[in-house]
């Protein structure tokens, strides 16, 4: 069963990354988040996995990844996307409740699968640890974008 799910999450996250990238006008920066979110969630991913803080019985793609390679490199920076693209006229409040709310319910996903699944196991890991690396990698990335595109309309 466990197989199954993943396969359902990697064909969602395939077609919630087709529909990410409709927005013309951000599609630069779209892309710039999708792969900077995905460098950065892959390299913590792969750190906590190898100190064996969170183990992954079922994995997609087993041969080759030790990590949860569906979520890391496909469906955060996806909710990464989308969490730019919701927030790109925001103020800075705005963009921390978002964060917190996209991070809130991916949390709260991870929690779900970690009970009632063999797709994921902490160990020293904890639900806490998770809500607070995926705000601060989020509002990382998405801080970084508001800096270039600072840069970017100052050299127009």
């Amino acid at each position: 069963m466990d197989k199954i799910i993943l396969w359902i999450l990697f064909i969602i996250g395939i077609a919630l990354l087709l529909f990410s990238f409709r927005k013309k006008a951000l599609i630069k920066d779209s892309i710039l988040v999708f792969l900077l979110k995905a460098y950065f969630s892959t390299f913590i991913g792969i750190f906590v996995a190898e100190e064996k803080m969170i183990v992954y019985p079922v994995r997609f793609l087993s041969k080759y990844f030790n990590t949860s390679i569906i979520f890391e490199s496909l469906l955060y920076p996806i909710m990464c996307v989308y969490f730019f693209q919701t927030t790109y006229h925001s103020k800075f409040l705005g963009i921390i409740l978002q964060c917190a709310l996209y991070t809130s319910a991916l949390t709260i996903i991870e929690v779900l699968c970690e009970k009632y699944t063999d797709l994921i196991k902490y160990h020293t890991w904890t639900w806490m640890y998770s809500f607070i690396t995926i705000f601060l990698l989020s509002l990382f990335v998405r801080l970084i974008m508001l800096y270039l595109n600072k840069i970017d309309k100052q050299k127009v």
